[in-house]
């Protein structure tokens, strides 16, 4: 469907930010719960709009849905009910649960708070109660309440030090290197644990999410039958497409054969 596609395309994309990509999932749940609400209406009609316009044939709705074979066969329910009951709603409901249980309210809720860390846009979605909140509600064992409040003074001063010094970051991974190589690491030691504590989140670069994509693209119904292994690395290749294509055949075969000649013969 339309609805779920958006959200497809949007998490395949490798710089999909946390936020953005925590609202198209809410967006796309709120969708998919008004088109179970109030949809079938219009989905019928252009159902039967297109069926009419490439000349296929529209069964009777009002009609008995038989279901069964032989002395087994029964009609309780019209072919409407059937398509709309057992087919739409099924579908829309598969969907919606599917997303409810890769993305639940918690998740969405820890995600979104570590937004409040994100350095894009010189650390305009900094905010020390959204961090602190964060802390207290998912990351407690890693700091005890003594090392809150260091904490939470560090993070007044790390407000108006890195902002200024620290310019052009636009993800965590690279603010986290840029923290090492300046000293900057040591002197807010608290904020760093933080901050390497998030990037251990798979979906801050929507990873997971990625991957549950790609699977359905590479393994095919022709390739039902492709070993673990094999697909982990095809799913690499065509998740990290972009970084694949800087490889052209003749170096990977050059290097192949290169570890061959290092290889040492035994006698």
């Amino acid at each position: 469907m339309g609805i779920t596609n958006v959200l497809c395309q949007a998490l395949q994309q490798q710089s999909q930010d946390i936020l953005n990509a925590m609202h198209i999932v809410s967006t796309s749940k709120l969708l998919l719960q008004q088109l179970r609400d109030g949809g079938w209406c219009n989905f019928f009609a252009n159902v039967k709009d297109f069926c009419e316009k490439h000349e296929i044939e529209v069964p009777n709705m009002s009609a008995q849905y038989v279901f069964g074979r032989g002395r087994s066969r029964q009609r309780s329910v019209t072919v409407e009910h059937h398509y709309r009951i057992n087919v739409f709603l099924a579908t829309i409901d598969s969907q919606i649960q599917e997303l409810n249980s890769r993305f639940n309210e918690q998740t969405i809720e820890l995600l979104t708070l570590s937004c409040a860390l994100d350095p894009k846009d010189n650390f305009k979605s900094f905010n020390i109660e959204e961090i602190s909140k964060l802390v207290e509600k998912f990351y407690l064992l890693n700091f005890p309440s003594n090392e809150l409040n260091i904490l939470k003074s560090q993070l007044q001063h790390y407000q108006h030090d890195i902002p200024n010094h620290l310019k052009g970051i636009g993800t965590l991974s690279e603010l986290c290197n840029k923290l090492q190589e300046t000293g900057k690491s040591r002197t807010y030691h608290m904020v760093d644990r933080l901050i390497r504590l998030v990037l251990t989140l798979p979906v801050s670069t929507a990873t997971t999410e990625r991957a549950f994509s790609a699977i359905k693209i590479v393994k095919t119904r022709l390739r039902s039958k492709m070993a673990d292994e094999f697909l982990a690395d095809n799913l690499v290749i065509y998740i990290e497409k972009e970084l694949a294509a800087i490889f052209d055949t003749n170096s990977i075969i050059d290097d192949f054969e290169n570890r061959k000649k290092c290889r040492i013969a035994f006698s």
